[in-house]
């Protein structure tokens, strides 16, 4: 028998009919009696905590990452699964993964449809996922949904309802799910583990801030002066914003302040190609360029660095490592 672990931690594959509208409350005994265990599998159920995951916080983000390490501390266990809400389930997942060095898998699930619908996605993605979990090794955190393995990495909810709901629109799925069996496509490109962070009290404040047609620095300025250790600056096209914005992110790291660059465009790269406000002038002024992450991954990679260092050299460091690009020649 393969022991897998299956960690809880609320969702919509948890969620029942509350009278007004859904939330996670069933145990994770009555999650995996909806699945089919694979054969040859023994699972043990830990209730980490029971609820909708807008509410995560990271305290909940570290005790989750605490719990995986302590399970896969027992050498019989074979993998973890996590059940989650989908909402942040992208961030949840990438931060297991920036301090997963275990060859065992850690992989992440969940449903578009309620516990108790008629015909619920729930049951089929955990059993994929025990699938997964029992059986594949080296890849890291994953993702699976709807019959498809994706890596931790890159991976975002792409639809809000429809079951298919999660992708990397920048690149190409680890494997597929069929028959029980996982047949691998792309080996996930991931970066040496982090060191496992510890517990702050209270943890370090990350921002986003996003810039659209009329933005202006106030909200980013107004989280540096809230005390926020970093933000992500959410750009237009392959990472561009004005010279306002330049300015504002300039004061934020002679401050100490990580900042971190991406794109609100679903797929692609950030790419230094414009100037009077675009990421050339973004990133000469500090800003670290995320690649293809989105912004919740993006969030997730400064909140590591964060955690791992109060130095703000080091925390550039440590991002730069996390991201998996090079630093630029024109940054501070």
């Amino acid at each position: 028998m393969k022991r897998v672990v299956l960690i809880t931690t609320g969702g919509t594959i948890a969620s029942r009919w509350q009278g007004t509208g859904y939330a996670a409350d069933t145990p994770g005994q009555e999650v995996l009696a909806t699945a089919a265990v694979p054969h040859g599998v023994d699972v043990k159920v830990v209730d980490l905590f029971n609820v909708n995951s807008p509410r995560l916080t990271t305290e909940h983000l570290l005790t989750l990452l605490q719990a995986v390490h302590r399970e896969l501390a027992d050498p019989e266990v074979a993998g973890v699964v996590v059940t989650h809400g989908t909402d942040t389930l992208e961030e949840s997942a990438f931060l297991v993964d920036l301090h997963h060095g275990d060859p065992r898998p850690v992989v992440f699930t969940g449903a578009q449809l309620p516990h108790d619908a008629a015909e619920g996605d729930g049951p089929g993605n955990l059993r994929d996922a025990l699938v997964t979990a029992s059986t594949v090794s080296g890849l890291g955190a994953l993702i699976v949904f709807n019959g498809v393995v994706h890596a931790a990495r890159g991976t975002v909810k792409t639809e809000t309802l429809d079951l298919d709901a999660f992708g990397d629109l920048s690149g190409t799925p680890v494997g597929d799910i069929g028959f029980t069996k996982v047949t691998r496509r792309a080996e996930p490109v991931r970066p040496a583990a982090l060191p496992l962070p510890p517990l702050p009290q209270p943890p370090g404040r990350v921002d986003m801030v996003m810039h659209h047609i009329d933005a202006d620095p106030l909200l980013m300025r107004a989280a540096v002066a809230a005390g926020a250790q970093g933000i992500v600056l959410v750009g237009t096209g392959a990472g561009n914003a004005t010279p306002q914005f330049v300015e504002a992110v300039a004061e934020a790291t002679a401050q100490g302040v990580l900042v971190a660059l991406t794109t609100r465009v679903p797929s692609g790269p950030v790419a230094e190609i414009y100037t009077e406000g675009g990421a050339v002038d973004l990133v000469a002024a500090g800003a670290l360029p995320t690649g293809t992450l989105r912004a919740g991954q993006a969030r997730m990679a400064v909140l590591a660095a964060v955690l791992a260092t109060p130095d703000p050299a080091e925390r550039r460091r440590v991002l730069q490592h996390a991201l998996a690009v090079k630093e630029p020649a024109s940054a501070h």
